[in-house]
């Protein structure tokens, strides 16, 4: 018979929350994993000690552990969400009945609360993975993911030319007030000047900005629309896909220039749980002179393709180590001419007198001449340049590199699409820093409570495969004792025939 459901809402019901969360629930197993009473002791500076009482800053972290879990990137959302799920609530510690805080007050404490208090939570859960044995901490991968920026292109506006004569002036202005009327005149004339330049097309970095948010800087890759965005430098355990550091840079900053405090930060932290950081994988856009001294200078041993500036031969061009110069195909030497700073490096320029190319046959196909006569550069970084090259043909960094692939990209793929980290709801560098260290203490969450129940689940394996062990083995023993009882008795018999057998013969 077919049945109808009739729903009538109680007035009374008896009800409590924490027998209607189960116990594999991942927000009731995160509550009793994670201890957040350290907030209480690490933000209390921030309160004065009268006044309003401020959100609980053990709901207020947790809150953003929600909004990260749940790939939630807008206050609001994260505050309609919560309101809705029983789970999590019973993790903020709220009754069905109780008000949530409201979503202004999430952003006014993320701004009021420092980067240390995150960083502290980031290292607490990242503490409770090394002690569980989940990072090796030996070798570490990089790389680096462009997030996109709370502003729009739409927002930039020209940058203003900065008024060297005004500045000027106004030191002048208590002495010497005569002076600051010429010098304001010598500044309209420059906006005079200047307003008679045609505007750029295509905006930069140097020339526009977004009032919006003037950290957020222009970039793009490969592929992808140019946008304002924040630079995310993420390192990851090889061993186990942990994440051991996360941080927000400038979006006009390149990957090589953000290693060494990258590596600096890391070593730093293992080192304080007494793993040693000894080999850093990455791809070739951490390739620079400066990268690979921050590297030596470490002792860590690196694995990164080498580009840019360095050449490892110039097949027309032989280089002779002992007298530090180059031969060109006519046999005419190239000898060092000084060091000199082109773009962001400093060059060692080889040249040789342009009277010797005015009769050489190789002339018109030499790749190095000039105007000024054949000019050869090479960085003075190619000592470092030359020992990566080396390493780098080595079976070990092609095994790696591979690993590099399918260790530090899908981890960023993870942030990016699953932890909330698609794109950044605050505006300015420190707060960027602030959201991608939350995203990556979700993932470390995750990671962990996966790894928490595959111990429970090895655990109990093996404690059913330890019984059926001792109880075939208590079986084992117990048909053993029946055997040589069996065998005693039988020999207790025969014994006896055979001493009745002997006696009957003696009478």
């Amino acid at each position: 018979m077919q049945g109808k459901k009739h729903f009538q809402e109680k007035l009374f019901v008896s009800f409590q929350l924490s027998n209607a969360v189960p116990a594999d629930n991942i927000y009731r197993r995160l509550k009793d994993l994670i201890d957040f009473s350290f907030m209480y002791k690490s933000t209390a500076e921030y309160y004065g000690g009268e006044g309003q009482k401020s959100i609980d800053p053990v709901v207020f972290m947790k809150l953003m552990l929600v909004g990260y879990l749940e790939n939630l990137n807008s206050d609001r959302r994260i505050i309609s969400i919560s309101k809705m799920r029983m789970d999590i609530l019973f993790f903020l510690g709220y009754d069905l009945d109780e008000e949530l805080p409201w979503h202004s007050t999430l952003s006014h404490t993320r701004q009021l609360y420092g980067q240390e208090v995150f960083s502290e939570i980031f290292k607490l859960v990242l503490k409770q993975c090394i002690d569980n044995g989940m990072v090796s901490g030996r070798r570490q991968a990089v790389d680096g993911v462009y997030v996109k920026a709370n502003a729009s292109l739409d927002s930039m506006i020209e940058r203003e030319i900065l008024d060297d004569a005004v500045a000027f002036g106004e030191e002048l202005d208590a002495n010497q007030q005569e002076d600051v009327a010429k010098v304001i005149a010598i500044d309209k004339l420059k906006h005079k000047d200047y307003n008679d330049l045609p505007l750029k097309k295509n905006p930069g970095n140097k020339t526009h900005y977004s009032p919006s948010d003037p950290d957020a800087k222009m970039s793009v890759k490969p592929g992808k629309a140019t946008a304002l965005n924040f630079l995310s430098q993420v390192c990851v355990d090889t061993a186990s896909h942990m994440i051991t550091h996360i941080e927000a840079f400038s979006a006009d900053k390149r990957d090589c220039q953000c290693l060494e405090e990258v590596v600096q930060k890391v070593k730093h932290t293992l080192s304080s749980h007494g793993i040693m950081l000894e080999e850093v994988i990455a791809d070739a856009g951490y390739s620079s002179g400066e990268a690979l001294r921050a590297l030596e200078k470490n002792k860590i041993q690196g694995y990164i393709p080498n580009r840019g500036q360095y050449i490892h031969e110039r097949p027309d061009f032989p280089y002779s180590a002992d007298g530090d110069f180059y031969t060109c195909p006519n046999n005419k030497k190239l000898t060092y001419r000084g060091s000199q700073k082109d773009g962001n490096y400093i060059n060692k320029h080889y040249r040789t007198s342009i009277k010797n190319c005015h009769s050489c046959p190789f002339r018109n196909n030499c790749s190095a001449l000039k105007t000024q006569g054949p000019l050869i550069k090479q960085t003075e970084d190619s000592p470092y340049y030359e020992r990566m090259h080396y390493r780098m043909l080595t079976k070990k960094a092609k095994i790696l590199m591979k690993k590099r692939q399918s260790t530090v990209e899908p981890v960023i793929g993870s942030l990016v699409n699953n932890n909330g980290m698609k794109r950044i709801n605050t505006k300015g560098l420190v707060q960027a820093n602030k959201c991608m260290t939350m995203a990556a203490v979700a993932y470390n969450l995750k990671k962990l409570l996966r790894f928490t129940i595959r111990k429970v689940q090895v655990n109990v394996m093996a404690k059913a495969n330890l019984e059926r062990i001792v109880k075939n083995s208590f079986k084992t023993t117990c048909l053993n004792v029946s055997s040589v009882i069996v065998a005693v008795k039988n020999h207790f018999h025969f014994s006896q025939s055979i001493r009745e057998l002997l006696i009957h013969t003696a009478n």
